[in-house]
């Protein structure tokens, strides 16, 4: 592909969505290649999530050229897919510090801009969200605002976007939701539901006719609402009978449309405009092409959908040299799974959408028939491995931790009660950098600590994963959840042989005097060098460390010894202050007759923004060199 040789001379006189709507529609698609090649210079130097926003670029200006926004709400929902969305709406000059700290959000927010309707960092909330609006808005004066919400194909597998869809055909509204299905997620979409949208197919002819015959009824005074509905009826179970095929929305009393080309700007505003003003619910289904307009991306939208930094010209990644690093923990996870797997046939992986971002396509790849992509559905995916965990199978449940909050309830209650063998792998526990607040897995442990029956556990290393990996598959050991965190770990020397680890068992790693401080997880190894850096500034400091592993049970006999020997105590933990770790020391030691000062440190009671991880250290105070300043604070020293 030729270098993005564009002056930007349509963009470079858009600031806001009232530019664009002054433009001809002719003009749309040089426009629309602008904003891709803009997206491309950008994102080559400033890594981000590229594929999915070069998929969408017509459909955002065909929205932003057709609805008076911010007026007219757009509902994102994911926003991997609204970078063209932010630099056409003011913020194209500060494009260049998304992601950054103290930069643009990662994903469109209210709190950033009056054009971002609402937090969409996790998926398939915009239906119920746009609902929501729609019937707010009729509540409140404002019935001719107009609701969209926009959803990809991986988006709509999930739950909340059926609870939502079930909601909207039962609900008075008019709003309009566009289905961008580029047969995507992160990993490719999988399911019922992606072979439906692949088969759906409504004539456009046959659409405009529809359209405008409702027109004319509705001018006449024969179409009321009663009436709209039933004749909607009617009219599916026609074209089912007559197509042999149902409509899973039509089937809801969801007009249906499409599919069209979601490449093809000037249709899409020619669509738009049809539908705009049209009553009831409806849902405009666009096929579009991920990573669409750059080569590479396209024949690799997985690969491409946060790639780094790249050179746009030899469309070559530019990857940083890693050799005789450590191993990531993912990696290390994904090969210790299929490891167990070949000698323990009950052995079965779930994850939900993203069998290459937790590595679990190691197995999928050698065990195709025990690995389960689920698509994005975290609660199923918990209670999937229950039935099975229930009916003799071991299933290794692997989620991106601040994903798990949406299977909360499904833990509880269909894996905990019950005390059922599945092993819960919370990826991307702890701080997780740029893509900040929706995505910290921060609250893993402070929501999970009062649940019974669970086990919870957090390794300092790659050995320590492993081998509780290889306790957790171990029978009777029951609901066992291990979190870890994004990154890289500490050994190259990583593939140990596989041991078990008591159930509530930590390890003293240094003896000391004054102070003992308590970790939890690969964050131990930051305290490690702090109570280095406190020992070497402070003459006759003797700071003991110990690693506790499991958050529950703790290992009451280390307490016992802490609470006897030392009056100052430190707990660190990479989650949430409050609930956390450091709270179950406090509760521990008080209900123990023990009263030492405790100083806590973990995340602070606020959500942390985007930034690198080490950048959000030092601000949560979590760095080597702020853990040292409060060892010494605590020892008086």
């Amino acid at each position: 592909m030729e270098a993005a040789t564009s002056e930007f001379n349509i963009l470079n006189s858009i600031n806001y969505p009232a530019d664009l709507r002054k433009l001809k529609v002719e003009q749309l698609p040089a426009l629309c290649r602008e904003l891709r090649d803009d997206i491309l210079k950008e994102l080559s130097v400033n890594p981000g999530h590229m594929a999915s926003s070069m998929g969408t670029i017509e459909l955002t200006v065909a929205l932003h050229y057709v609805f008076n926004t911010p007026d007219d709400r757009l509902v994102w929902d994911v926003g991997h897919q609204a970078y063209g969305h932010k630099i056409l709406t003011g913020r194209k000059d500060r494009f260049c510090t998304n992601r950054k700290l103290h930069g643009l959000m990662p994903f469109p927010s209210p709190l950033e801009s009056e054009y971002d309707s609402f937090v969409c960092g996790h998926a398939s909330n915009s239906i119920s969200a746009a609902l929501g609006m729609a019937v707010a808005d009729k509540r409140t004066g404002h019935p001719e605002r107009h609701v969209v919400a926009i959803i990809g194909d991986g988006a709509m597998s999930g739950g909340l976007a059926f609870e939502g869809l079930n909601n909207v055909s039962t609900t008075p509204n008019d709003m309009l939701i566009v289905l961008n299905d580029n047969n995507m997620s992160i990993d490719r979409s999988v399911g019922g539901l992606k072979q439906a949208l692949l088969r759906l197919n409504t004539n456009d002819t046959y659409n405009r006719l529809r359209f405008k015959a409702s027109r004319w009824l509705n001018s006449k005074g024969y179409l009321n609402d009663d009436r709209r509905k039933g004749i909607i009826r009617l009219n599916n179970a026609l074209k089912s009978a007559i197509s042999h095929q149902q409509n899973i929305f039509e089937g809801l009393n969801i007009r249906y449309f499409g599919p069209f080309d979601g490449h093809n700007v000037i249709e899409l505003v020619r669509v738009l405009r049809q539908l705009k003003d049209m009553k009831g619910p409806k849902l405009l289904h666009l096929h579009t092409i991920k990573g669409h307009g750059y080569t590479p991306a396209e024949k690799d939208p997985t690969t491409w959908h946060a790639p780094g930094r790249f050179d746009i010209d030899t469309e070559e990644r530019i990857v940083t040299d890693e050799a005789g690093a450590p191993p990531k923990f993912q990696d290390v996870f994904g090969e210790t799974l299929l490891e167990l797997a070949k000698v323990n046939p009950r052995i079965v992986g779930v994850t939900p959408a993203m069998p290459t971002g937790c590595s679990m396509n190691i197995m999928m790849k050698a065990m195709p028939e025990r690995t389960f992509d689920v698509g994005i559905a975290e609660g199923h995916a918990v209670t999937f491995s229950a039935g099975m965990a229930k009916d003799g199978l071991l299933p290794f449940c692997n989620i991106y931790s601040s994903f798990a909050q949406r299977a909360y309830d499904n833990i509880i209650h269909d894996v905990a009660i019950l005390r059922l063998p599945v092993v819960l792998c919370l990826d991307r526990a702890g701080l997780v950098g740029e893509d900040g607040a929706t995505h910290h897995g921060a609250f893993d442990i402070a929501a999970l600590r009062p649940i019974p029956n669970l086990t919870i556990a957090s390794p300092m290393d790659e050995h320590e994963l492993r081998n509780l990996m290889y306790t957790a598959q171990l029978d009777g050991k029951g609901p066992f959840v291990i979190r870890y965190p994004r990154g890289h770990g500490v050994l190259t020397d990583w593939r140990n042989k596989l041991e078990e680890i008591k159930v509530g068992t930590g390890r003293r790693l240094k003896e000391g005097k004054q102070v003992a401080v308590l970790t939890v997880g690969p964050i131990g190894n930051t305290a490690a060098k702090a109570i280095e850096k406190a020992e070497a500034a402070v003459s006759g400091l003797e700071v003991a460390h110990y690693d506790m592993r499991f958050i529950k049970p703790m290992d009451e006999s280390l307490l016992e010894e802490i609470g006897r020997q030392y009056g100052k105590i430190v707990t660190v933990e990479d989650g949430v202050r409050s609930g956390g770790f450091g709270s179950a020391v406090l509760e521990w030691m008080a209900d123990h007759g023990y009263s030492p000062p405790i100083t806590r440190i973990g995340l602070p009671d606020a959500f942390v923004e985007h930034g690198t991880v080490e950048q959000l250290q030092r601000i949560t105070g979590m760095d080597a060199d702020s853990i040292a300043a409060a060892i010494t604070k605590a020892a008086g020293l």
